[in-house]
């Protein structure tokens, strides 16, 4: 049994099954192995969640080979408390020696591994300088499907993200935005989103007037005015998986103009969502959306992507825009998110998270998608 504040724990298994599909996915892609350092990605594989020091602490992982984990002997006690570590083996080193000679045995001399985004470059180079016969590829690159499809329990905590999020949201609406800063609606959702559970906040946008028709406007010091168009996007991790929603709200009533637009974005949302099933590219959810904006004349006010994954962090792949074949399977999660932007007037945007099912799309944010009107 799991509840939102208890989700299914995950155990050594799961992990155990994560680092091997890695593995053999790396060696479909043509590659040696996998090199995982401290962030997301090695968190997702072992659960083990160490700082990224100049101290190397490095995941290999090699089809038809145990996993390896080599650490700091000071951090060894840590890694052992990490859920995964019963389905791998650690390999620790001692401060003066040198890591790169634990590492090096572990990897074939001429081979070519995905790495890690956020590995260091020290401590790429110090592999390179001990094994100047390997070569390396991001594993954005190699295998952007590493995380992309979520299981049960993975999805169970991205509902939960979600629907704090929508609870955030619920709640901002009742709070005053006219003579307040943005920077004071900003923190209203942080401490919300916190209320709700999230252990961590990665961003609340609160763009107001002029400030909306910047994507992603850091809130400022600006003071929301009655007659504004004010674009909310907020979201972070509960549980250890994101959350990532945008409504856009006005301040008092809106304009026939200012109701029109938000209504084009609503419809282009929609047909987004519409679009999500099993089988097609990613860049079809993206020209679904982008093609109701554009009929309507504001194409070129569209300015990003219509969609990014989400997981262990807020923005991981696969992407949904233009260009990109990858096919969507159940399990798949990510963000539809169109916009209108107008400069020095004001911005559009509504954002659900959706997920694929076997049979089409189901969206993890259910809060009301009009115009809503704020004091």
């Amino acid at each position: 049994m799991s509840s939102p504040n208890q989700p299914v724990p995950f155990t050594a298994e799961d992990y155990r099954a994560r680092m091997a599909r890695a593995a053999e996915s790396a060696a479909e892609a043509g590659l040696a192995g996998v090199l995982v350092a401290p962030g997301p990605d090695l968190v997702h594989l072992t659960g083990y969640r160490p700082v990224n020091t100049e101290r190397l602490t490095l995941l290999v992982l090699r089809a038809g080979e145990d996993p390896v984990l080599v650490v700091p002997t000071l951090e060894a006690p840590d890694a052992e408390r990490a859920v995964g570590s019963p389905a791998l083996t650690l390999r620790d080193w001692t401060d003066g020696k040198d890591p790169y000679a634990v590492a090096a045995p572990l990897l074939d001399a001429d081979g070519r591994f995905g790495i890690s985004d956020n590995a260091w470059a020290m401590h790429l180079l110090g592999l390179q300088q001990f094994l100047p016969g390997t070569s390396y590829v991001s594993l954005t690159e190699a295998l952007p499907m590493l995380r992309a499809v979520k299981d049960a329990a993975e999805l169970e905590r991205l509902a939960a993200a979600g629907a704090a999020a929508d609870a955030t949201y619920e709640e901002i609406l009742k709070v005053r935005f006219s003579g307040r800063k943005e920077t004071d609606v900003a923190a209203d959702l942080a401490a919300l989103l916190k209320q709700f559970g999230h252990s961590q906040v990665d961003f609340t946008v609160v763009g107001s007037g002029p400030n909306g028709a910047n994507p992603h406007h850091e809130a400022g010091d600006r003071t929301i005015e009655r007659g504004d168009m004010v674009v909310l996007d907020f979201g972070g991790l509960k549980h250890g998986y994101g959350s990532d929603t945008s409504r856009t709200v006005h301040v008092g009533e809106p304009t026939a103009e200012e109701q029109r637009v938000h209504d084009i974005v609503r419809e282009a949302q929609e047909a987004g969502c519409r679009a999500v099933r099993p089988g097609i590219a990613c860049q079809e959810i993206d020209r679904a959306a982008r093609a109701v904006i554009t009929e309507f004349g504001y194409g070129e006010r569209f300015i990003h992507r219509t969609g990014h994954g989400i997981g262990v962090t807020t923005h991981e792949p696969p992407y949904m825009i233009e260009g990109e074949e990858q096919l969507l399977v159940p399990g798949m999660c990510f963000s539809v998110e169109p916009g209108i932007y107008l400069p020095g007037r004001f911005g559009v945007r509504i954002e659900d998270i959706v997920t694929v099912t076997d049979d089409g799309g189901r969206r993890l944010n259910t809060t009301a998608r009009e115009l809503a009107v704020v004091e």
